[in-house]
Order: C-alpha cells, then structure tokens, then sequence
C-alpha cells in the first residue's frame, strides 16, 4: 500500500490509474460515432457496442471489490492495464466486428480493473476529495485534447481505441509505486463486514441513476447538436472541447473549495443544477443554448462526481464502498446511451430532458440525505468524538494542529484503557520530624504515583 506520509507524491499513480480507467467513458460519444461511421452497423448497434464496453467496466468494478485488499493493488492494476492495451489495441487494429466487439469488451474491463485499484487507493488517501479531483482534472484535461485532435487525425473507427490503449500503456510505470494490500493501512479493520450497508447501498443506487441520466444525454448530444441545432462537426468538436475545459475549471475550483461546505451541499445543489442544464441542452434550438446547456453542464458534473466519489471513499477507509459506487456508476453509464435513444425515439429530444432532469432531481434526495447522515459524521478518536463530535474534530483540524495530532476522518475510533492506580502507604511520625533519607524516599514515590497518574 502507498505510504500516508508523503500525500502528494502516493497520489500521483493513483491518478495516473484514474486516468487510464475513466477516458473511455469520457470518449464514449467519438467511439460511438466512429464506430456507426466506419463500420457496417447502425446507430443503436454502435451505441450497443458502446454500452458492452462499459459493462464490462462495471464487471470488474464488482469483481475486485473485495480482492484488491486481499491481493494487492499492484497485480490488479498491471493485470487491467494489460488488458485495456490488448483490447482497445485489437479494436482499432482490425476491422473485423467480432474481433472489435471482443476487444472493447476486454478493454472495458482492464479500464474498470484500473479504476478500481484507483479508488480504491484514493479511498485510503488522508483527503480523498482533493485525490478523486485532481484525477476528474487529468482525465478532463486529456479528453479534452483528443477531442480538439481526434478530428484532424483522419477517419476510422480505430483512432479513438489507439488513443485509450496508449494512455493505458503510458500508466504502467505508475504501478512501480503501488504496494501490498490495501488493508494494512487501516489498523483494526474488519476484512468481512462493510461499514454503513444502508448509506452505501442507497448512494450506489442513487449513483447509478445519476450516471444513467448523465450518460443517456451524453450519448445522444451529437445527435442534438447535428439534428435539432444544426451544428457541423467541426463546431460539435469545438463545444465539446469547451465543455470539457468548462470541467477543467469546474474541477480545480472544487478542488480548491475543499471540505469548506461539506459534501451535502455542493451534491445537492450541483445535481439540482444540472438537471436544469440537461433540460435546457435537450431542447437547444441553436448555437448559443445548445453551448450554453452543455458548457455548464460539464461544468458542474466533475464537481458532483468528486464529492459523490469523496463521499463513498469516507464510508469505508479500505475503498470497498469507493469500488461498489464506481462499478454502480459505470453500470448506469453503460445504459446510458440506449436509455437516451429509446427516450429521444419515443418522446423526442425536449421530452428525454424533461424525464431525465425530473429523474435527476429525484435522486438528488437520498444522495444529501446520505453526505448528511454518514458523510458529516467523523469516526475519530474517543476524545474528540465524545467532547463535541464533528464540530471538535473540525476545529481541531483547522486550527494549525500537526497533521499526526487529529486522527483522520474515517479512523478506527481508539480504545479507551483503564488504568488501576494502587495508593502508596505513607508513615507519620508524631511529634518528631521523619529522617532525611525517608524523606526522600518518600518523595520519590509520591513523585512516581503523580507521574502514574498523569
């Protein structure tokens, strides 16, 4: 396991890994509209293919839960990114469909392995927001330059799945710095038994529904753009690369924000929002509205991703529940494209918005209710916990203490020991003063019973 003591430099690899795990969900749409443009299938296939991609994601999300603790993170993190080289590298290098098919279904699941190793790690992080933000902002940032380059690299299906493989390869160093398992660094741990069941299960849920109607919009936002506000694709790759740095910012500001709101807040807040940018981007009628949904959408996503990620790395230190979200996540992502097009079919463009923004707003409920139940709620050490809880704990950190004098939000609670005090027989002597040396003596013992005490 990454050592605590140097913060910045254990969450480089972790970020790395991040990074190589969650691009092809932000490539989703280029694959997607390669895919329906240089192979013999159709829009819904294409979206299908997408989708078994992303599933396989989620599958290896929920497979290694609960063996990267056991086996170490670095064989998962080696054993994924080898398979998201070997797959994506497979799709784009034949033309063939089932060979592409298989390959972006074995891509998908290294992709999901490296994540997982990933937040799995940031779970274990001293501040798992700032870790899980500076990951949103290197996969924003290198998304957003392959959207600005993919266009002028020439056609082909392949060039979106070479770009992932070879950010996969480019991560593998980063596994030099990954250790043993993950549970050697939370003292006291139970192996068996997750923490929270109720809060992690309800924010799972609620996480998927929210990666659902993210990603069916997201899916279907080419199509917006080209058929309801006419846009070209060049102008479709420029507002995408600007959605994509609006989340740049949207992410170092969160980042720089912190803790300062809590976690209920910006979730709340930002997923109430957002259902107001999807709705306005489905129903886009032009340039100006269609940049505007998308732009503030994007903006606002990453932020409520890193502190829904934040809040699941809190409930359980070994990054169980971060995993369990993740894949949750990834699952609702997957459906995401085939739940936008079957809307948009059926309801048309405006009337997908509406249904996802009212879905959006109905999941922004359990998700507060869980960052103020379980995400506000430090398990720190018996002092600070029973002499003010969370308000001592905070201010306890906040006011320039050392960092190894306030246990870490998320700590196994220490023991409290009872210490048996046995009194020390003292002997007066009436009517004339006690001898020097038992004097002395004397002294001595009371001066070792007051050290025994304090």
């Amino acid at each position: 396991m990454l050592h605590r003591a140097s913060a910045p430099s254990a969450a480089r690899p972790l970020v790395a890994l991040f990074t190589a795990g969650y691009l092809a969900p932000y490539l989703l749409p280029t694959v997607v509209g390669r895919l329906d443009a240089h192979l013999p299938l159709s829009p819904a296939q294409a979206g299908l293919i997408g989708s078994a991609l992303l599933l396989g994601s989620a599958a290896a999300g929920f497979a290694l839960a609960s063996r990267i603790a056991r086996h170490g993170p670095r064989p998962a993190a080696r054993l994924g990114l080898l398979l998201a080289v070997a797959g994506y590298g497979t799709a784009a290098a034949t033309p063939l469909l089932p060979l592409v098919v298989a390959g972006a279904v074995a891509g998908g699941f290294g992709s999901g392995a490296a994540t997982a190793v990933a937040a799995s790690g940031i779970a274990g992080q001293r501040d798992p927001h700032r870790s899980s933000a500076l990951g949103l902002l290197s996969v924003s940032a290198t998304a957003g330059a392959l959207h600005l380059t993919l266009p002028h690299l020439g056609g082909g299906h392949g060039l979106p799945f070479a770009a992932i493989a070879v950010v996969a390869a480019a991560a593998w160093p980063a596994t030099r710095h990954l250790g043993g398992p993950s549970s050697a660094a939370v003292p006291g741990a139970r192996p068996g038994r997750l923490p929270y069941p109720r809060a992690g299960m309800v924010l799972a849920g609620a996480l998927m529904l929210w990666s659902l109607a993210q990603n069916a919009l997201w899916g279907v936002s080419g199509r917006i753009g080209a058929q309801q506000a006419g846009l070209s694709e060049v102008t479709l790759g420029v507002v995408f690369a600007a959605a994509l740095g609006a989340g740049l910012l949207g992410v170092t500001a969160a980042s720089a924000l912190g803790a300062r709101l809590g976690r209920a807040v910006p979730i709340g807040v930002g997923t109430a929002l957002i259902a107001c940018c999807v709705a306005l981007s489905s129903s886009a009628r032009g340039l100006g509205s269609f940049a505007a949904g998308e732009i503030l959408w994007n903006a606002l996503y990453p932020v409520v991703l890193s502190y829904a990620i934040g809040l699941a790395a809190a409930l359980d230190p070994r990054g169980r529940w971060a995993v369990l979200a993740g894949s949750a996540s990834s699952l609702g992502v997957a459906c995401g494209p085939v739940t936008g097009s079957l809307l948009a079919e059926s309801a048309g463009f405006p009337g997908m918005g509406l249904v996802l923004g009212g879905l959006l707003l109905a999941v922004a409920g359990p998700m507060t209710a869980v960052a103020l139940h379980a995400g506000g709620r430090p398990l720190t050490a018996g002092s600070v916990r029973r002499r003010g809880g969370a308000p001592a704990a905070v201010l306890a950190a906040g006011a320039g203490a050392p960092s190894g004098a306030v246990p870490r939000v998320g700590a196994a609670e220490l023991e409290v020991a009872e210490i048996r005090l046995r009194r020390l027989p003292r002997r007066v002597l009436l009517g004339a003063p006690a001898p020097r040396r038992s004097r002395d003596r004397a002294g001595a013992r009371d001066r070792a019973g007051v050290q025994g005490v304090s």
